[in-house]
């Protein structure tokens, strides 16, 4: 693993901002470089993951529909579309990152998206329609409502890692 200490940290400007670099396979991914910053001043915090091979463009479908579900691996590159249709699209952008986690750890992150855009919203229907989404969510978390997740990835290093998700090309 690469390091270099003593970096000007983005947010305080503070040189203790450590980098990180590291190689690694991941499965059914291939090689990635895991990138990583990290300010011991004010714990600014960022990571990513790079794929070290080009890929097919592809798009992920699957259905949540038990509990065992929420175990499911996703690889999700910082170039992919993630999709829970009639709930939420998070779309790649200059601040995308990628990550590995797994569905629930996803539907936890959306669920945090919405709760902070509801914190900040006027409108009473916007607030409720953010709580309506929530309790949705949660209920899939109980597994006691199915929903769809889609990723699409042109670059194609996005996978769910499950003999259920199906993959085709974009």
């Amino acid at each position: 693993m690469a390091e270099i200490k003593g970096q000007p940290c983005p947010m305080c400007a503070k040189k203790e901002l450590t980098l990180r670099e590291d190689q690694i396979d991941i499965p059914h991914f291939g090689r990635v470089f895991v990138l990583s910053a990290g300010c011991e001043a004010c714990g600014y915090r960022k990571s990513d993951l790079e794929p070290a091979e080009k890929k097919e463009p592809c798009k992920y479908t699957f259905e949540i529909s038990s509990e065992a579900d929420l175990n499911v691996k996703i690889v999700k590159s910082g170039d992919a579309t993630v999709k829970i249709p009639r709930v939420i699209t998070i779309e790649p952008g200059p601040a995308s990152s990628g990550y590995v986690t797994n569905i629930e750890g996803l539907i936890e992150k959306v669920k945090n998206s919405i709760q902070t855009a509801a914190e900040s919203e006027d409108e009473a229907t916007a607030k409720k329609k953010a709580k309506n989404l929530i309790k949705k969510l949660n209920k899939v978390l109980f597994g006691k409502e199915k929903l769809k997740l889609i990723i699409e990835d042109p670059t194609g290093h996005s996978a769910i890692i499950s003999d259920k998700a199906q993959r085709s090309k974009i």
